[in-house]
Formats: structure tokens, sequence, C-alpha cells
């Protein structure tokens, strides 16, 4: 199955080099039909006719961010070395309300670039 995803253009060009590997969303509805093998197309919010598709090989559910972020690589989810040590799970604030999280949970999507 095919999977469409918006992504802003630094994690797009993040997962372009091959820094990012996992990508974290709410485990909402759409990402919960998402299968280990299956096809993501992420597609640039600035430059729509830039795309990228990856093949999903693990999924990591968890019920909130901060548990995500105690328990996966952060590395793998767009920080780099430089970064990691400020890292913190309310980053993702700037995506999604704290309401969503605690309804949702939340997902890493790790995948390759096919």
């Amino acid at each position: 199955m095919i999977h469409h995803m918006k992504l802003h253009p630094l994690p797009f060009s993040q997962i372009e080099c091959g820094n990012k590997t996992i990508e974290l969303r709410l485990y909402d509805e759409k990402r919960q039909k998402i299968k280990i093998g299956d096809t993501i197309l992420f597609t640039n919010t600035e430059d729509t006719q830039k795309t990228l598709t990856v093949r999903v090989t693990a999924l990591h559910p968890f019920p909130s961010f901060q548990a995500l972020y105690a328990a996966l690589p952060l590395t793998k989810c767009g920080y780099t070395a430089d970064t990691v040590e400020k890292a913190n799970y309310r980053d993702m604030q700037n995506y999604y309300s704290i309401q969503e999280e605690a309804m949702l949970g939340v997902v890493g999507i790790e995948f390759i670039q096919i």
C-alpha cells in the first residue's frame, strides 16, 4: 500500500541525505493503516514537485512523545550529534497539541529509501 505524507523542507532534506530514518507522527487513523513493508511518498511542502519514496521497516507506537524520545535513537529522528543533547519531546508541540497526543498516542515510522 502507498501512503502520502507532507514534510517541511528541513526533515525532507534530512531524509533525502539519509540522516533521518524515523518520522514522528501522531498515531491517528491515517498512520494506524501503515504496515511494515508499505511505501510512503513524502512530498516537500514548499516544492510539491519534490518527492521521496521510502519503505516502512518498523513501527514504534508509544503513548506519548515523552516515551518515544526516551526509547528511540533521536539521531534517527532528525536530531544531529550537535543538537541531540538539547532534544526535548516538547519540540513536537510545535506540530501537535498535547490534547491530540494524549488522545491518539504517537508513532515513530522507521523506513529505508527506495
